[in-house]
């Protein structure tokens, strides 16, 4: 069976979804309708005790993918992952290092650091990355399980502008590459499985649909449709056209 190898873990789903942007009551529906196995969320919203825990809304069985949001530098990142295998959400955490408050781009190099020392934590480290082969090289060596590399800028819904440097990451590194961040639609979604991703996480695109339970149904046909297309291998682009049967001249009339 076709399965996504996260540090030794099997998951039968490649869609990932990005939980911070859905109301609690709205996560469960989401991650049902989407076939989702693996959830991220924000250490903030699963606080211990309080009245408004995400970790009550979410379906047992989900493997969860914690992040490291709002972390500026690597020290900060572990601190968070360290206090999200405290509240109880395991040793799987999407390390994200962003100082930069405008466009909110991953600093690569402080996330190389955490991906290090997070690894030797015991953390299985997915970190949320600028699509750069030298940095992912770096990342994957530090001991990362995947990476996760932008699409587009978080949150604009934009799809693949990285698309050529995410192929050549998909081309050039043995870890899984998932794309994180700026997939709009579930066409865009599908064309990154399509060039060998091994996942696609999404959250805006769903969260801002009129119909967020559907929308998150039809990213999870468009991941499988994709990595099916993958699979098959995909047929070649030719400049003219081409027959589809043979021809050996054309009917004459009679």
């Amino acid at each position: 069976m076709d399965m996504l190898d996260l540090g030794g873990r099997k998951f039968r789903s490649r869609f990932i979804l990005g939980s911070g942007k859905f109301s609690l009551d709205m996560t469960r529906k989401v991650i049902e309708s989407g076939g989702v196995e693996i959830a991220t969320l924000a250490v903030r919203r699963a606080n211990s005790g309080g009245e408004e825990n995400i970790l009550d809304h979410i379906p047992k069985g989900i493997t969860l993918l914690p992040n490291t949001s709002g972390a500026r530098n690597a020290e900060e990142a572990v601190r968070v992952a360290l206090l999200a295998r405290e509240l109880g959400c395991g040793d799987m955490v999407k390390v994200e290092v962003v100082r930069d408050s405008k466009y909110l781009l991953p600093d690569n190099f402080e996330t190389v650091r955490a991906v290090r020392l997070l690894s030797k934590e015991g953390f299985i480290v997915l970190p949320y990355m600028m699509p750069d082969l030298s940095a992912a090289r770096e990342m994957e060596a530090a001991g990362a399980a995947a990476v996760m590399p932008l699409g587009a800028p978080i949150g604009s819904n934009k799809g693949l502008l990285t698309k050529d440097f995410i192929k050549i990451l998909v081309d050039e590194i043995d870890v899984p590459v998932i794309v994180d961040a700026g997939i709009g639609r579930p066409s865009q979604a599908c064309e990154a499985m399509e060039i060998g991703c091994a996942a696609v996480m999404a959250n805006t695109a769903i969260a801002t649909a009129s119909d967020v339970p559907l929308m998150a149904s039809a990213f999870k046909a468009a991941v499988e449709a994709g990595r099916q297309a993958y699979l098959a291998g995909l047929g070649r682009v030719r400049d003219c056209g081409e027959a589809s049967s043979p021809l050996t001249g054309f009917l004459e009339d009679r």
